[in-house]
Formats: C-alpha cells, sequence, structure tokens
C-alpha cells in the first residue's frame, strides 16, 4: 500500500497568470485516470471525482492541495523538478509521458537512473542512425534538438565542406548559416533561407523554448549574429518543409536538390534531413 506523506510541503508562490496551461491540463487528465487501487489507496464509497480525488494526489506527493489546484489550473509561475518528479511517480506515468511532463515544464528529471537509461538509449539511436545515413546515397545528415550535426554521410560532406568537411570546425548548422561568411555565397538566396530556417528553429523548440541549454543557445546567436537577432525578434513560426534547396558549390558550380526532413518514431529529435 502507497504511503501518505506525513508532512506537506507548502510552495509559498502566489497564484499568477495562466502560464502552465498545457502542464495543468496534463496534471488533471492523468489524475482523472489513476483509481485509488492503483496507487494502494482503498477505494471509499461514495466517490464523486473521476479517478483520485486531489486531496489524495496532492498526499502522494507531499504537497498540499492548494498548490495542486493552481498546477492543475496553470497558475503557477514556477514548478520545482523535485515536486514534478512526485508527480509523476505518484501520476504512474510511462517514460514517454514523463518525458513529457519535464519538456512542457522545461525542467531537467532530477532521477538519474532515468537519466542514464535515457542517455544510453539516445547513444544507441544515434549510432543506428549513423550507420543508416552512411548507407544512403544522396547528402544526408541528422540534427539534434540544438541543431548540431550528429551524423552524416560522405556525399553529404563533399556538398557541405565548410560544415561537415574533414577540416570544418562548427557542426552547428544555424552557427554555420550565420556566422560562417561563406555560408551567405554557397546558399542560393540566402536571405529567405536564412528567415525560414529562424522560423523553422523557433517551431522545433516549441515546448522547450524556455529550456535553459536552447536559451543560452539562442542568446549566444542573437548576441554574435545581428542578422540572427532580428530574425528571432520577427517571431515568425514555420513547420520545416521540403522543395528545392540551391548551392553554389566551388567545385560542382550550381546544384539543386529535393528536401525531405524525417522524425524518428522512438523520440521527437533528431531529425533526418536527405537532398535527393
Amino acid at each position: 500500500m502507497a504511503k501518505i506523506a506525513p508532512h506537506r510541503i507548502v510552495e509559498s508562490l502566489p497564484p499568477g497568470p495562466a502560464t502552465k496551461p498545457l502542464l495543468g491540463a496534463f496534471v488533471r487528465s492523468h489524475r482523472d485516470r489513476l483509481t485509488p487501487e492503483q496507487v494502494g489507496l482503498p477505494p471509499g464509497l461514495r466517490r464523486r471525482a473521476k479517478g483520485l480525488r486531489r486531496e489524495e494526489l496532492a498526499a502522494l506527493c507531499g504537497i498540499s492541495p492548494t498548490w495542486l489546484t493552481w498546477i492543475e489550473q496553470g497558475r503557477t509561475t514556477s514548478i520545482s523538478a523535485a515536486t514534478l518528479a512526485r508527480l509523476a511517480d505518484a501520476l504512474v506515468l510511462t517514460a514517454a509521458e514523463r518525458a513529457y511532463l519535464f519538456d512542457l515544464a522545461a525542467l531537467r528529471d532530477p532521477d538519474t537512473s532515468r537519466a542514464a537509461a535515457d542517455a544510453a538509449a539516445t547513444a544507441t539511436l544515434h549510432d543506428t542512425l549513423r550507420r543508416a545515413v552512411a548507407k544512403l546515397r544522396s547528402p544526408a545528415y541528422v540534427l539534434d534538438r540544438a541543431w548540431d550535426a550528429i551524423a552524416w554521410n560522405r556525399p553529404a560532406a563533399a556538398l557541405f565542406d565548410a560544415w561537415l568537411g574533414p577540416a570544418a570546425t562548427e557542426r552547428n548548422l544555424l552557427r554555420y548559416t550565420f556566422l560562417n561568411a561563406g555560408a551567405r555565397r554557397f546558399i542560393v538566396d540566402w536571405p529567405e533561407r536564412a528567415r525560414r530556417l529562424v522560423a523553422e528553429y523557433r517551431a522545433d523548440l516549441s515546448a522547450g523554448l524556455q529550456n535553459p541549454a536552447s536559451r543560452a543557445q539562442v542568446d549566444a546567436l542573437c548576441s554574435d549574429s545581428p542578422d540572427f537577432e532580428r530574425l528571432w525578434r520577427q517571431h515568425d513560426v514555420l513547420e520545416r518543409e521540403g522543395g528545392e534547396r540551391s548551392f553554389v558549390h566551388r567545385q560542382l558550380g550550381r546544384v539543386s536538390y529535393r528536401q525531405l526532413t524525417l522524425r524518428v518514431t522512438q523520440a521527437p529529435h533528431p531529425m533526418l534531413v536527405m537532398l535527393l
């Protein structure tokens, strides 16, 4: 039988604007799905609430019912990673659901065992992608969450020699596009491609926009590139679409491809980009 915390941790922040509506809706939905029996509590009589009562979930997490109400109503301005971890445990979330919950809050899961397992799974996935990309005949590369290239094949290295070639020192697509002077000559219609790239990156960040690492990357790009800062402040959002991509290669001359971007089912990142 589950143990009820002997005392409650009362978070002292006052209710604020609805800054976490998606997170609150997610918690409420999963609370409604649980039965007392699933968490080791007696079923009780004359239950009107669907699923667990707020008081029951709050007790399992060691927080006050008022604080849980604020979380579910999206009225919180801050939630600690420890509180979120207790919520995830009490709600009996799957690994995917737990990862989604922390992504909504832009927090890192403090459970080191889960982090280690995720790191091992990510390493295995990246290795699989590297082997798959190497077999492709057309230029292909894989981007991670930060849009760093983590895998590419020989045709891609030959095409993007200043980015993916052996002598390249900058593997981030955004930093290459905005900070490498040769990129402006290499990418046909650089201004439009750069505008779309920033808008696509903003859309790709979505719920993780406030992630500290993502925020630091955006701040660094804004500081290093006035063009990136100007485009970022436009707040354009675009899905990453296919279409024609043209380049002026120093040896091949002008070449054109049809771009295709694929997501891996095991995770929202990384992205596989193929030029056909």
